[in-house]
């Protein structure tokens, strides 16, 4: 099959030829019919990944076509679409027991710890409790664009920030993650405050719902501007980028037993930040972590988008060639394009 492939840790990936992959007895094999390209994959290819064995094919929001199954797998056939969450579950550990595949003792992640789905094919594990079939009137593009980033975001909005309609939430950081949790937030009737130093991404978010927007680079101080625009600070707080900045202001601005869920991985020197510790005790202030969403609770999320309350196309920038997605890898860093990137020719 056609993939991506690197061989060192910030060398230029390369599109080249590898085996098939074949599925474990409890596992499938799906023809990837479109994979996102996310910061989390820049994350992997300089090496903030420990989990990464070289050679290494990225990926991990994708859909596709099952193509192949295993002797145990018993709800899944040849033919399926399909799409998964990024985090996996093994399916034996407490944790999955208890429902929480996202924090599973023995997870696994396509694209970090095996090879992932910037490729024509993958394969996944303990396919009966990881895979997610797709509506009907869902298309691959879309799907994939679920990924790690809408999916991650609708569980910090929706279970872990636990907003409701009315609250004032802030969103620090536009790109693919901060997008999907205005879109959310606002579907759930929340006034949205989108935080950037894109006009470009603070114009789209906007368009997805924000009710105000704060740019960054424009402002003496975000968190003064966050709390002058709620009138007293946000109930709900997300840094969807992952930098020691983001995630400073977004507990600062928040308002007594407000809550931050953060949702922008912090790895690498970013992976400690400083925070304002002192306020958290004395307004009695929440911090939660959001790590991708359980297979089980794509219902909920599919529901809202039948019900026309999240148009997650919306968010699609532009659709590439699996040769181009290694220009995208290498330059995510640099924040150029507003939206969600997504791989549909191999």
């Amino acid at each position: 099959m056609k993939a991506i492939v690197y061989e060192s840790f910030s060398a230029p990936p390369q599109l080249t030829t590898v085996p098939d992959p074949t599925p474990d007895n409890s596992g499938v094999v799906i023809q990837v019919m479109a994979t996102g390209v996310c910061r989390s994959d820049w994350h992997g290819w300089v090496g903030h990944d420990p989990d990464i064995q070289l050679p290494h094919v990225p990926g991990h929001e994708f859909s596709g076509v099952v193509t192949a199954v295993g002797k145990q797998v018993g709800k899944w056939k040849i033919g399926d679409r399909v799409t998964v969450p990024f985090v996996a579950g093994c399916g034996h550990c407490p944790e999955c027991h208890s429902g929480n595949h996202q924090v599973c003792d023995h997870q696994f992640q396509p694209g970090f710890t095996h090879w992932g789905s910037f490729a024509e094919y993958v394969s996944i594990h303990q396919a009966d409790i990881n895979l997610v079939a797709l509506p009907d009137s869902l298309d691959f593009t879309t799907a994939a664009s679920l990924g790690c980033r809408f999916v991650t975001s609708f569980r910090a909005v929706v279970d872990q920030g636990k907003t409701s309609a009315g609250q004032w939430v802030a969103v620090h950081g536009c790109g693919g993650v901060g997008l999907s949790a205005i879109m959310i937030a606002n579907a759930i009737g929340a006034n949205v405050i989108a935080i950037d130093i894109s006009d470009d991404k603070l114009e789209l978010a906007r368009k997805l719902g924000a009710v105000a927007t704060v740019n960054a680079s424009k402002v003496p101080d975000v968190v003064e501007a966050v709390m002058d625009i709620s009138r007293g600070g946000a109930h709900v707080s997300l840094d969807a980028l992952g930098h020691p900045v983001t995630c400073f202001n977004s507990i600062s601005n928040l308002r007594k037993r407000g809550k931050h869920v953060q949702v922008g991985l912090m790895l690498g020197e970013h992976s400690t930040p400083a925070i304002p510790m002192s306020k958290v005790i004395a307004h009695e202030l929440e911090i939660l972590g959001s790590h991708g969403m359980q297979a089980h609770r794509y219902d909920a999320m599919f529901a809202m988008m039948a019900a026309g309350k999240l148009a997650p196309e919306q968010l699609i920038g532009r659709t590439i060639s699996l040769e181009q997605s290694i220009e995208v890898l290498m330059n995510m860093d640099r924040f150029e394009v507003a939206g969600v990137t997504v791989v549909t020719e191999f």
